[in-house]
């Protein structure tokens, strides 16, 4: 068939930083899907991209054609409204797993597309999938089934949800274009509102261990989010977050599974447990839910976990098994005495991937209980001696690179030097 605009025009155009015209995004988004433009174009144009930026309408008008590329979920059928919650990651951040089925708990239903794990920061579904049986591939129809029993499901996008995002999710990694904010906020928004979900609540890290370590451009891609979100007739809030720090005292699968199961247990961080209720609060609230109880009622009385291990059983895990450990360990300690006044998340997260806890090229298998338990945060007094790390690997090699990558990752002070962190809520942003 005979195209309507040649790919080299759209480059043209967007290198001499040209606004795209609706048409044109429309048509280069699904011939790059059907293989009509070559990936080297669309590799220019997102390089283009990168260096020109894109105004909101373009924005919008590229999520909608990544939308428009496959299907949209609904969830008419059931009697509770839907609510999803989305982070850009980060070390440590393991609270969509007790978030989803706490907010399920409260009244709402959680339909949670999930992601793997890419470099330093760890996937939902490979840690979830620690756990014996347990799956992540479940048809639309099963999605559905859990949720209507349970009210929550973590699981994988189907291939038929936003499939241009998958080819230019893959190329971005490939051509150093991960990092242009209109790509990563029209990535993330095609697929949640893809997803058919009513509000969306987004947890955006900021700090030396997440994707967008400088505070503006965290608040820049967290108020371009909520923008496409509220143009989709989604409800959608944003919460900049912080990651200077690692969140909780685990940052691997198995571990962080542990964890988790912890908080559901009315236990776990501090940290971990304040950011799983603001945000179940913030999505019950948007969602326009009034909660048959506090959430904070559901983690002490046993209803978020009873939710929990409801929705593990429906997907084919055993809430009862016990979860890997790894085979080998090491210990990292503290050689002086004083206060703990900083911890590089950034480092954190690296080693416990090099340990073996993430993978470093899609479709890389992880170990399930690979990763770093953290015995001491900053604000905390440590003695010489005492035990700062535990690193955890199945191959003892692994150590070496592990130990590099953790040299200087915390500092103690003597000199009554206090820890500078960030707070753990930075800003809220709403439509």
């Amino acid at each position: 068939m005979a195209e309507l605009f040649a790919a080299v025009e759209i480059i043209s155009a967007k290198r001499d930083r040209n606004e795209l015209t609706d048409p044109q995004i429309d048509w280069v988004i699904d011939a790059y899907t059907r293989g009509a433009v070559a990936d080297e174009q669309m590799s220019a144009l997102l390089m283009a991209i990168l260096l020109n930026g894109m105004n909101s309408r373009e924005i919008s008008r590229w999520t909608d054609a990544m939308i428009k590329s496959g299907e949209r979920m609904e969830w008419s059928a059931l009697s509770r409204p839907t609510v999803d919650k989305h982070s850009t990651g980060g070390v440590g951040d393991k609270i969509t797993l007790p978030l989803a089925p706490l907010v399920a708990a409260c009244g709402g239903a959680v339909p949670q597309l999930s992601g793997r794990g890419l470099g330093h920061t760890g996937g939902t579904l490979d840690k979830l999938e620690s756990i014996p049986g347990w799956r992540a591939a479940l048809s639309n129809d099963e999605m559905l089934h859990v949720l209507k029993e349970c009210g929550a499901v973590i699981c994988a996008a189907g291939a038929g949800l936003a499939p241009a995002d998958k080819k230019l999710y893959a190329l971005r990694d490939v051509t150093a274009t991960v990092e242009a904010i209109p790509l990563i906020a029209s990535s993330i928004m095609s697929k949640k509102i893809a997803e058919g979900t009513s509000a969306l609540i987004l947890d955006v890290k900021t700090g030396n261990g997440a994707f967008m370590s400088d505070p503006a451009k965290a608040r820049e891609l967290a108020k371009v989010m909520v923008e496409l979100g509220t143009r989709a007739g989604v409800k959608t809030r944003a919460l900049v977050t912080a990651m200077d720090v690692p969140l909780g005292l685990t940052a691997g699968n198995a571990l962080e599974v542990r964890e988790s199961i912890e908080v559901l247990a009315g236990g776990g961080p501090a940290d971990v447990v304040k950011l799983t209720l603001i945000l179940a609060r913030e999505m019950l609230d948007a969602a326009g839910i009034k909660p048959l109880m506090d959430p904070a009622d559901a983690l002490k009385n046993g209803a978020a976990m009873d939710s929990w291990r409801q929705m593990i059983s429906l997907q084919g895990g055993d809430p009862d098994a016990a979860l890997p450990i790894a085979k080998e360990k090491m210990e990292v300690k503290a050689t002086q005495d004083g206060e703990m006044i900083s911890m590089d998340a950034m480092k954190v997260g690296v080693a416990a991937w090099r340990l073996g806890a993430g993978r470093s090229r899609q479709g890389e298998t992880v170990q399930a209980g690979a990763g770093i338990e953290i015995h001491a945060k900053p604000g905390e007094q440590v003695k010489a001696g005492q035990i700062i790390y535990t690193l955890h690997t199945d191959e003892s090699p692994r150590f070496e690179r592990a130990l590099e990558s953790l040299d200087n990752s915390f500092k103690v002070s003597s000199t009554g030097e206090k820890a500078d962190r960030l707070p753990l809520i930075l800003e809220k942003i709403e439509a």
